[in-house]
């Protein structure tokens, strides 16, 4: 790369927000920008690239090998499920993710679906809306259930960086906080719950943790049934973590007492889509995967991003993810 200008590709830039600012690189290169790529041209796309930015553009090793030149992959995000690993460390690509930029806004946008739903809000919205308050003839009513968080139990599985955050609200809030041990393991130590036992004793279950092979579906009607306090279900992790046809029958049952959810499986979801179809229920919240979206965390995202390409071209990567 030393003898012509680097070549850079950003398959999917609106997925980072237009006000975005991303910073020059100080180094010769010639930067392409897609606002999306669809699959079938991913491959002609980074032909030619020594590097490539992707947020969730997939990259997989039969399309890696459209691209002899290729030396980095910069993720634009924390998780890498987009990046075949393996083949990439065969074939000694560098790959680097966004990491700790979410600390603020992931945790504000868990609490803003937990005292939501813990509040009914929207359902009180709506039904303002559609007259309610008029209609009731007195200052107030109570059609929907309104409970404090204070002396309620958190249980967060995952207790990286966002966990941790999540916890620190709850904790302030005077909330007992549950960390879940690994699923199926036998004991969990002094600082973890069993999982079975987060699942029962819980009234808000927040998920933090990344999708694998260990995670992907670890919440279906198995461990719906053992939630048995009935809690709220919060997910601005990964749409796989949980089965979402078994999400669906457990709020129509009234297994637990609510969900808000910040991402589904696929992304966009479609109108047939089970989470789309749960939007009627009053205690189930939906947003478009936009709790990282903080115009703070997102310039943030964009900063590190170029910083790891840097960092590479230098010689130093950083952020480097590797298979396990």
């Amino acid at each position: 790369m030393a003898d012509r200008p680097t070549h850079i590709v950003f398959l999917d830039r609106e997925t980072i927000s237009a006000q975005t600012v991303l910073r020059p690189l100080s180094f010769a290169h010639e930067l392409t920008v897609y606002g999306r790529t669809a699959k079938d041209n991913i491959a002609g796309r980074i032909a030619q690239a020594d590097i490539v930015i992707s947020n969730k553009v997939p990259l997989s090793r039969t399309t890696l090998e459209h691209a002899p030149k290729l030396k980095m992959i910069a993720v634009a995000a924390t998780g890498t499920d987009i990046v075949d690993l393996p083949a990439c460390q065969e074939r000694g690509i560098v790959v680097s993710n966004i990491q700790g930029y979410a600390v603020n806004t992931v945790p504000e946008h868990t609490f803003a679906l937990i005292f939501a739903l813990r509040r009914s809000i929207v359902a009180y919205r709506e039904s303002v809306k559609a007259g309610r308050w008029h209609d009731s003839q007195q200052f107030c009513y109570f059609d929907y259930p309104i409970k404090d968080l204070a002396g309620s139990t958190l249980g967060i599985i995952g207790d990286g960086v966002l966990g941790q955050a999540v916890a620190a609200i709850g904790r302030a809030l005077n909330m007992r906080v549950l960390f879940a041990g690994r699923k199926g393991a036998g004991k969990a130590g002094a600082l973890y719950t069993p999982f079975e036992q987060v699942l029962s004793q819980s009234d808000i279950i927040s998920l933090h943790c990344p999708l694998n092979a260990q995670t992907r579906g670890m919440i279906s009607d198995a461990e719906f049934a053992q939630m048995t306090r009935k809690p709220l279900l919060i997910n601005t992790a990964r749409g796989g973590l949980v089965n979402e046809e078994a999400l669906a029958r457990a709020l129509r049952s009234g297994q637990i007492g609510g969900a808000g959810f910040d991402v589904t499986t696929p992304e966009p979801p479609d109108n047939q889509h089970p989470l789309v179809q749960l939007l009627e229920l009053p205690n189930f919240i939906l947003t478009p995967h936009v709790a990282w979206a903080s115009d703070e965390a997102v310039q943030g995202l964009a900063d590190q991003l170029m910083d790891n390409i840097e960092a590479f071209h230098n010689g130093s990567p950083r952020n480097v993810v590797k298979a396990k």
